[in-house]
């Protein structure tokens, strides 16, 4: 690779990382190709991105990003280094976790979610717990509507009392 392709590398991954605010970095060494597919097929069903990376290109990009506490996940770029982005902010770690039911890898090197930094495999029960958007939202309505159900419940039953008694 030379210089200029290098530059145009480092850009494309600029432009990625200060588009997206969830970015996970995960460990794909010692996976054979056909695991290595098997995952970019799991991620694509999921709508995530995938790409594996040159961590000294990375590194730059890091540096120059938007946000400045991207380069706090520098430390993390050891050995072979597998980018990932998605939409939902917990999809990457239940793909993560349901492919390392056959094996201890991928790993998860660090993750930046919603602005915070979470390094290291030990972290990937939390993301995975994560809530999206709209599951979220749906927990709000929930709550909301729960009061009102009550009083409706309460109500109908009053209704079906009064009634009774009238026809009694």
């Amino acid at each position: 690779m030379n210089k200029q392709e290098k530059t145009q590398e480092i850009e494309r991954l600029l432009g990625l990382l200060n588009a997206n605010n969830k970015i996970y970095l995960a460990d794909c060494s010692s996976l054979t190709v056909e695991k290595v597919g098997q995952l970019r097929r799991s991620c694509f069903d999921k709508k995530v991105s995938m790409t594996v990376v040159k961590n000294t290109l990375l590194a730059k990009a890091l540096e120059r990003a938007n946000d400045s506490k991207l380069a706090e996940l520098i430390p993390a770029l050891v050995g072979e280094t597998a980018l990932i982005f998605a939409e939902v902010s917990n999809a990457p770690a239940k793909i993560i976790k349901e492919f390392r039911k056959g094996g201890d890898k991928p790993k998860l090197k660090a993750a930046y979610v919603e602005e915070m930094i979470f390094i290291g495999d030990d972290k990937l029960e939390a993301l995975a717990g994560l809530k999206s958007k709209n599951e979220l939202i749906g927990d709000i309505i929930g709550l909301l509507q729960a009061p009102i159900q009550r009083v409706i419940g309460g109500l109908e039953n009053k209704f079906k009392d009064s009634t009774e008694e009238a026809a009694a």
